[in-house]
């Protein structure tokens, strides 16, 4: 079906039908499914949406992680909370992206088959307790500034998916720092991890908002069609100038020495995070690559039973349902 779609996009849209539609999207209306879109905007919200469901199954991985080392039964009911809520997201993300005409076992084969990405954070490793904070704070952190804009997006459903998803993805945010805060305010030990933690997550944080704005591909229609909301660049200066003084708050110190409040634009500047890293990651080339799919794979094909068991309940309510007609 995704297929089709895409090669049905260069015998599709006449201008005219294409300047009625950039003027719905000028004038703030949301795009429901069953109105016409171009094929070109169809496409991009299923490898966008198709990606951002991708990353919150995929980001289960590294907290799931921690589930069984959780050092209180308080820390571990919050942190299987939180992995709870992010299959949720998942959830209601993969719910959206059918609704484009896409269904979810494509999604699931375009992911197991390295065909369709996720965000490249999730292929670092968590290794010790203080990353469980560092991925609340800086991970859900920067999830935060990408996603808010997003509730304004032209597409309806993912915009109210992303109601809920950024209302929980707050709470997640808050715990990550109240772990960040207990270990920064610690033992020296305990400070150091933090740091640590610190240290590994800030520059692949700073990759998930995606390339320069120079540099990346899809970032100019996609404004043009409000699926996104605020450049690249625009959301890593924004997220930044608010997370430097959380960090400063916490005691700790942002690994990067070039850091330095600039007046003049009123915000930081700040060293870019190593592209040639970043690339090389989505290449499948980062630390938990392999990892993470083959635990995706392995997900898949221990399921199939339930998949198969499911359809042919629904299959046998529908026959009886013929019957009785």
């Amino acid at each position: 079906m995704y297929a089709q779609m895409i090669r049905s996009e260069a015998t599709q849209d006449d201008p005219e039908r294409l300047a009625a539609f950039q003027a719905r999207i000028d004038a703030g209306e949301k795009i429901e499914p069953k109105e016409w879109m171009p094929e070109g905007y169809r496409k991009t919200l299923i490898r966008q949406i198709g990606q951002h469901a991708h990353s919150e199954i995929v980001g289960q991985l590294p907290e799931g992680n921690w589930i069984t080392r959780a050092p209180t039964l308080e820390r571990k009911a919050i942190l299987l909370a939180k992995v709870q809520d992010e299959a949720g997201h998942g959830l209601y993300l993969y719910c959206a992206a059918e609704t484009l005409g896409v269904s979810r076992d494509e999604l699931f084969e375009m992911l197991n088959s390295g065909k369709m990405k996720y965000s490249s954070i999730f292929n670092y490793p968590t290794l010790t307790w203080a990353d469980m904070g560092a991925v609340g704070w800086l991970v859900d952190g920067a999830a935060i500034m990408n996603q808010v804009p997003l509730q304004r997006t032209s597409y309806g459903p993912y915009a109210r998916a992303m109601v809920r998803i950024c209302k929980e993805e707050s709470f997640h945010q808050r715990q990550g720092f109240d772990i960040m805060m207990k270990m920064a305010n610690g033992t020296p030990a305990q400070k150091r991890m933090a740091q640590d933690a610190l240290d590994r997550f800030w520059y692949p944080s700073l990759m998930m908002f995606g390339p320069s704005d120079k540099d990346s591909v899809h970032s100019a229609q996609s404004m043009a069609w409000k699926i996104k909301m605020n450049t690249n660049d625009e959301l890593r200066q924004k997220f930044v100038d608010q997370t430097v003084p959380q960090a400063e708050y916490l005691g700790l110190t942002v690994p990067d020495d070039t850091l330095a409040w600039n007046a003049e634009k009123g915000g930081y500047d700040f060293a870019q995070p190593d592209w040639d890293e970043f690339y090389d990651v989505l290449k499948g080339n980062g630390p938990c690559n392999a990892d993470r799919l083959e635990a995706r794979r392995t997900a898949w094909d221990e399921g199939a039973w339930v998949r198969e068991g499911m359809l042919a309940h629904a299959e046998k309510k529908r026959a009886a349902r013929m019957a009785a007609e």
